[in-house]
């Protein structure tokens, strides 16, 4: 404890700092100099499950909980607050409360705000202050919580915001998304993940600066679809399991890595994403003219394919993969249906995709059951992939997760089948 007193205040606050504010000011009771020295710390977090020793969280504990935030907040002698994260399930936690912290936090000038509320009452929500949306100094906001609801002023500007993340939230009308949106020039990075009952029925995310986009869509949400319009979007990821949508894309330019998986038909995604050069899609749908595509697109940089299907159709839609992908470096199948409609591998004056010819080194083939198509599709692959150095193949199970079932093994140019 000695070596400890020695430190400058300084010193111990950058400690105080990497460790649970719950235990930061637990150090207040050492002695009159640390009584004070947690309130320099920058970083805080506040999580009425982690910090309540009450397993039972009786009303009590949760009501000197909510006081000693409500006394000590107001407090706080950083200048500035690097990060402050409000994480509270039970209903003793009001959203009137978060809106005081939140506001006092902006008057810090908060750089990461983090904000989770699941009380799980049936109580309307509030609207978080209108300072927030106008913070010059936040560059990481995430919301989580039905009972918040993103009301954003016309006036509000957030120009150093870079990551948003909306987790089942509520908006307070059609356009509060897209206005929020509007009021962050250099975003980055944007998570959305929508409810039933969110209040928005088309999801408009029209950024330019955009790189990173996730949308995660819960299948009771409204049929309206998206419009999306990010020219600068590095990484794309979308998971929508709704039977119908509609949607409007805008090319992609710049992608690098996507994830897709829908039920819906995939054509304007794929058109939309021809840059890519990592791609990772499932496709559920069971009708075999929506798991394909329109003629003419090609992936002409697509180094990495790792294709989920959940269709008795598939062979088709892998055949078309592949010569639209003549750089193709990787291909990852994992299959969950039957064979069918497989005449493409007996007629042998069908051209053999380039990939296959001058690119393709890794095979991997999940889902396997050892029919003959399924054998007549991994001769086809072996027959034609000169540049091929590793390939698994890994059977399917309904009891058990995928496990080893057949390996293969190239060296130079000989194959061994097991």
């Amino acid at each position: 404890m000695d070596r400890i007193s020695e430190l400058s205040d300084e010193l111990l606050v950058k400690i105080l700092s990497v460790v649970p504010t719950k235990v930061a000011v637990s150090t207040s009771i050492l002695s009159k100099r640390w009584e004070f020295l947690w309130m320099w710390v920058p970083k805080l977090e506040y999580n009425d499950v982690n910090d309540i020793t009450d397993t039972n969280g009786s009303e009590s504990s949760l009501q000197r909980y909510r006081d000693f935030i409500n006394k000590n907040l107001p407090l706080h002698r950083a200048p500035i607050i690097e990060s402050l994260c409000l994480r509270f399930r039970s209903a003793s936690f009001r959203p009137e409360d978060i809106n005081l912290w939140v506001g006092i936090a902006v008057s810090r000038c908060v750089r990461e705000l983090s904000i989770c509320y699941l009380p799980y009452n049936d109580e309307p929500g509030v609207a978080l202050p209108s300072s927030l949306h106008t913070c010059k100094s936040l560059v990481t906001l995430k919301i989580e919580g039905m009972e918040i609801i993103v009301d954003v002023p016309g006036t509000g500007c957030l120009p150093c915001l870079k990551t948003l993340e909306l987790r089942n939230v509520a908006y307070s009308s059609e356009d509060s998304l897209g206005l929020l949106l509007s009021c962050c020039p250099v975003l980055e990075d944007l998570f959305i993940e929508r409810v039933e009952g969110d209040n928005v029925k088309a999801l408009v995310v029209v950024v330019p600066s955009l790189q990173r986009l996730s949308l995660y869509t819960e299948d009771s949400c409204s049929s309206d679809g998206y419009v999306i319009d990010t020219p600068s979007l590095k990484y794309f990821e979308l998971l929508d399991h709704r039977d119908s949508f509609s949607y409007s894309i805008k090319h992609m330019p710049n992608l690098e890595e996507a994830y897709i998986s829908i039920l819906k038909d995939l054509d304007e995604f794929l058109e939309a994403i021809t840059s890519v050069k990592r791609l990772i899609l499932k496709v559920l749908t069971n009708n075999d003219e929506e798991a394909m595509y329109p003629a003419g697109i090609v992936f002409d940089q697509l180094e990495h394919l790792e294709l989920c299907i959940f269709n008795d159709y598939w062979s088709k839609l892998i055949v078309r993969l592949l010569n639209d992908s003549p750089k193709l470096r990787v291909l990852s199948l994992s299959v969950d249906g039957c064979f069918e409609a497989y005449e493409w591998l007996s007629n042998e004056r069908s051209p053999v995709a380039k990939c296959l010819l001058k690119s393709l080194e890794t095979f991997e083939f999940t889902g396997y059951e050892g029919r003959p198509e399924e054998r007549g599709f991994v001769s086809f692959i072996f027959k034609h992939a000169r540049r091929l150095k590793s390939t698994s193949i890994l059977r399917s199970s309904l009891v058990q997760c995928s496990v080893m079932d057949v390996t293969f093994v190239l060296l130079s140019k000989n194959y061994v089948f097991n």
